[in-house]
């Protein structure tokens, strides 16, 4: 998903945005267009023929015999589905019938696109469960994998677990190993699973890559590339080409992977915004994979800062936030008259030189309006002004433009500076403040005269700070369902990469690097992957919610933000990410299959919820269908009308896998006096191992005003001395 930082350079990520409009002309003609339709688990029926009872489905419905012409894949390993071509006629017979759950359209969607592990505590030296660690598969949805890299290499490991049922069918001149154990690819328009934008090569090492020492990006962020759990394995499913990573394909991967038997799924993928948990196909995904006992990781996006951007709502994902390191890269310009100012860019390259011209980009067009001579758009720039020119810009894009008009150097206007991309020729970004200073010197001064020095590193000690770009709550889905769950390292993340690949997607960028720096919840998402790996390689047996929990109670609290009114829990979940403490969080909140089932139920119907579940689950109705807020999440949040006084509660359950007899007490950390919180019981006392205990929460509060102030946060502690397991506590307005 590195879609962003979209607000900075364009040139960061791998271009995968293609309208949706494009896609559909890839369908047979332009009266039909490849929808997904879901039919929730597959029947518990040895008979039962998957792909014959997909067909028999479209046979109804098509108004010709060429049935089997529009199916354009059957999932049939872990679920049941289809995709195919279709009409909007053909569309809503399937919709009206009784045994589907869901019709939706195949959409594309995007990438949200060292030193990170050792920020959160994670040293190379820390305990590990080796022998369960190396039985451990990771299974990254993304565009594909270098196999030839050092990351992925085999020494020392020994042959797959006995468990793994999977394949290497990896495409043309693919090679798996005893490391990467596994491949698939998806895209017609791919020749194999061999990753060529270099973001699938990239999140897989950060989850689970080899140690390799002395990496780094021409001298920047040097240091020991290495994944979070480098004894696991890895298998590969390419979704994304060149045009993007089309929904029905995405579907096809989890349906493969559940079957293969990966024990963890990390998806930096989604959507521009939230769907229906029925028409979001990594929610879909998720859930099959949640029952059987797989925890999936997704990013949570990168729309950030605005509010109820999050677009991965579903309770039983893992949706990543992602945060700074205390690792920044900045770029430092010296103006004329002795001026230093620090800019934001991944910037490798050295101006020969001590100074050079500085020019306004209105100042530099012959034929554009002062605007758009501003703004630096296509065709305004003038060579013969720019030639040898440090060029000033309205925008956080136009390198290129800058570049072929013979700038030598180019500095743009960005809305946040937190976050620094790789450039393709000499060139900085400042936010607002520091831009307008530029300018003004510019304006007046006779003879502006500038110079853009190399990148260099500094220590960030605010860190760690949620980034500008990472997608905030609330939950429009569920809103009593915190999202982002929490936040891991995603900004300024050096990784493996494929050498093929565009370092920065500049037609003029010729450079081609085996290690690469990527920022985005692409990049926090297999952080979160590869903990939670780690946390399994400790406790194989515990369920997805169990290790979920574990990763979010032990979350270190973070700091509010304050660059979108979705500030605090909205923009960090529970918090930072802490895998040393995951391991061993005391209380954890164990959801099951039927718990999420119950949750359903809440917002679908029960016919429908029956085909997912594949079973005859039965749907509560009136005073005991329950709440959402009841459901046994590791964080608390409810939603209340402005101006109106409140009472809340809220019933949770533990289960204690810490010491066998411990007592936990409760303590609440209120961040407004404008809510009043009580637990009860106050005190939790355990005799066993896996004991469970209840108790409720109660939150009042005299009413939120309207319009001033859209939410009031608390956080709750069980402590026994040893173990801390913290959940935030969120109100908010009903929007």
């Amino acid at each position: 998903m590195a879609k962003h930082v979209a607000i900075l350079f364009s040139y960061a990520f791998p271009t995968l945005i293609l309208t949706f409009n494009f896609f559909l002309c890839q369908a047979i003609d332009e009266n039909r267009t490849v929808h997904i339709v879901y039919l929730g688990s597959l029947p518990d029926n040895e008979v039962y023929s998957p792909m014959s009872h997909h067909l028999g489905l479209l046979q109804k419905v098509v108004d010709s015999n060429s049935a089997a012409n529009l199916l354009t894949r059957s999932y049939k390993r872990s679920f049941s589905g289809f995709a195919a071509k279709l009409t909007d006629r053909e569309r809503e017979r399937l919709a009206n019938m009784k045994e589907v759950v869901s019709v939706f359209p195949s959409r594309i969607l995007h990438p949200q696109t060292t030193r990170s592990w050792d920020f959160i505590g994670f040293h190379e030296k820390i305990k590990r469960n080796v022998s369960v660690e190396s039985d451990t598969v990771i299974g990254v949805i993304d565009t594909g994998i270098w196999p030839e890299s050092e990351s992925f290499k085999d020494d020392g490991f020994g042959p797959p677990p006995k468990k793994w049922k999977g394949a290497c069918e990896g495409g043309q001149n693919f090679t798996c190993n005893k490391k990467l154990i596994g491949a698939r690819f998806y895209n017609s328009s791919s020749e194999s699973a061999r990753d060529e934008q270099g973001h699938g090569t990239h999140t897989a090492s950060t989850a689970a890559g080899n140690a390799i020492k002395n990496v780094s990006f021409y001298g920047l962020a040097q240091g020991t590339a290495r994944g979070g759990v480098p004894s696991a394995r890895i298998a590969a499913y390419k979704v994304c080409g060149a045009l993007g990573c089309p929904t029905d394909a995405i579907l096809a991967a989890f349906d493969d992977a559940i079957a293969d038997g990966v024990d963890i799924i990390t998806v930096s993928l989604g959507n521009p915004v939230a769907s229906l948990l029925q028409h979001d196909p990594i929610a879909i995904g998720a859930f099959h994979a949640m029952a059987k006992g797989i925890l999936t990781s997704n990013s949570a996006g990168n729309g950030g800062p605005v509010d109820s951007s999050v677009s991965s709502v579903a309770p039983w994902i893992l949706t990543v936030a992602a945060s700074s390191t205390d690792r920044r890269i900045i770029d430092k310009v010296v103006l004329e008259n002795g001026t230093t100012m620090v800019g934001a860019s991944v910037n490798t390259f050295k101006l020969n030189g001590t100074s050079f011209p500085l020019i306004y980009g209105k100042d530099a067009s012959s034929n554009c309006s002062e605007f758009e001579a501003g703004r630096c758009s296509y065709g305004c720039l003038d060579s013969g002004l720019v030639k040898g020119k440090v060029v000033l810009c309205d925008v956080p894009n136009r390198v290129d433009e800058a570049y072929v008009s013979g700038a030598v150097g180019f500095i743009l206007r960005v809305d946040y500076d937190d976050v620094s991309e790789i450039v393709p020729f000499p060139a900085t970004a400042f936010a607002g403040k520091e831009h307008s200073l530029i300018k003004l010197y510019t304006n007046s001064t006779k003879d502006p005269r500038v110079n853009i020095l190399r990148s260099e590193e500094e220590r960030d000690t605010d860190a760690p700070v949620v980034a500008s770009f990472s997608s905030r709550g609330p939950n429009l889905i569920l809103p009593e369902i915190i999202k982002p769950d929490i936040s891991a390292p995603g900004v300024t993340i050096l990784a493996a990469f494929s050498p093929i690949a565009s370092v920065t997607e500049s037609l003029q960028d010729a450079r081609h690097v085996k290690y690469s720096i990527l920022s985005g919840t692409s990049m926090s998402c297999p952080h979160a992957a590869g903990t939670a790996a780690y946390v399994k390689a400790f406790h194989p047996n515990w369920s997805p919610a169990s290790i979920k929990s574990s990763l979010m109670t032990t979350a270190s609290p973070m700091n509010v933000t304050d660059n979108s009114s979705a500030a605090g829990e909205f923009a960090y979940g529970s918090g930072h990410i802490n895998p040393v403490k995951a391991i061993d969080p005391g209380l954890v909140y164990e959801a099951s299959k039927e718990d999420y089932v119950k949750l359903l139920c809440s917002v679908l119907d029960q016919a429908d919820v029956r085909l997912i579940s594949g079973d005859n689950s039965t749907c509560s109705t009136g005073s005991d269908k329950g709440s959402l807020q009841d459901h046994n999440y590791p964080s608390l949040a409810a939603v209340v009308t402005p101006n109106r006084s409140f009472s809340l509660k809220f019933h949770r359950k533990v289960k204690n896998v810490g010491l066998a007899n411990s007592t936990y007490k409760a303590t609440i950390f209120a961040n407004s006096t404008q809510v009043d919180v009580k637990v009860v019981p106050q005190v939790l006392s355990f005799k066993s191992l896996n004991e469970e205990k209840t108790f409720d929460v109660t939150v009042a509060g005299k009413g939120l005003p309207d319009e001033v102030q859209s939410h009031v946060s608390a956080s709750l502690v069980w402590s026994d001395g040893i173990h801390s397991v913290r959940s935030p506590i969120l109100i908010h307005k009903k929007r």
